[in-house]
């Protein structure tokens, strides 16, 4: 059962918004994660080498964010709004507490716009307030060349069921991801991949990546949005550990490079990195896919 908790605020506002997911303020109802990525960012003792033991529900998060908004409106502060950029916002427990649901009420009460990032396909049930949000949402100026109100992110890291239940056991499997992605699409949302991290020598390699944007690619998303990987830590809870773990398992002969590649770091080779960018790069040109939501958002028809 998860622990149900009060905070002291719900509506985080960024420093700078982010060139990649535009967000000015970030909203997270839960916290922790029942879909468990062995290489989520947020892994840690705090919660445990199963993050679905230490879920939590912010049973006042609705009031708050109400109050938050409410005063950022009166100040014409709008911006975009990430739900969730610390967990998934359709967690199986958002079926019991709706607060996701209830938080995009708010959201639209305010017209803020909305950015939604996913593993689930739970979505479909609120795409009757995304189209109401997508319609009304207040801009700020700098992206008022947008004229949508709604972006939708799909979080994947491969498009393989059987890859995707060793590194992200608890999340809805891609085949089922990827059914939603197009209903998504076909909505008219603005609709993308948020196609991270990269697995190396897993699924970043020449065949897996041909597959991925083949797929994204037939599925008429608007955009991807392509990571390597980062990995920390040599707690039992840590990413890293878990990954480590997980490889000695399924994949052994990888151990030994992905130990050298975060000895020292947490982020993968400099080497590595440009010459991922530039691939990937290569791949949406190829793909005919843009690789910027606001790119994307100035090639859609509307």
């Amino acid at each position: 059962m998860p622990r149900e908790i009060e905070v002291k605020s719900v509506l985080n506002k960024a420093k700078k918004r982010d060139s990649w997911f535009l967000d000015n303020y970030t909203f997270n109802p839960y916290s922790s994660c029942s879909f468990n990525c062995l290489y989520c960012y947020i892994r840690g003792s705090k919660y445990g080498t199963n993050l679905e033991t230490s879920l939590s529900v912010k049973t006042n998060a609705i009031e708050l964010l109400d109050k938050q908004l409410a005063l950022r409106a009166k100040k014409n502060q709008f911006g975009f709004i990430v739900v969730s950029s610390a967990t998934d916002p359709y967690l199986k427990l958002e079926e019991k507490y709706q607060l996701t649901r209830k938080a995009l009420e708010v959201i639209l009460k305010y017209n803020f716009p909305v950015h939604m990032i996913t593993k689930s396909n739970m979505i479909v049930r609120d795409f009757d307030l995304l189209h109401k949000i997508d319609k009304a949402a207040v801009l700020p100026d700098e992206l008022a060349e947008m004229k949508r109100g709604v972006i939708i992110s799909y979080s994947f890291s491969t498009v393989k069921d059987d890859i995707a239940k060793v590194f992200e056991p608890g999340a809805t499997p891609p085949s089922q991801r990827l059914d939603i992605v197009e209903e998504t699409v076909q909505q008219g949302f603005l609709t993308g991949i948020s196609f991270m991290p990269l697995l190396p020598y897993i699924t970043d390699t020449t065949e897996q990546l041909h597959l991925s944007f083949s797929i994204f690619k037939n599925l008429g998303v608007d955009y991807v949005l392509p990571a390597t990987i980062t990995l920390f830590g040599d707690g039992r809870a840590d990413s890293k550990t878990l990954m480590i773990n997980a490889l000695s398992e399924h994949y052994p002969q990888l151990v030994e490079k992905y130990t050298k590649f975060f000895r020292q770091s947490t982020n993968m080779p400099g080497y590595y990195q440009k010459a991922f960018y530039k691939k990937m790069q290569e791949l949406c040109q190829e793909y005919g896919l843009n690789s910027s939501i606001l790119q994307a958002a100035q090639h859609k028809n509307y």
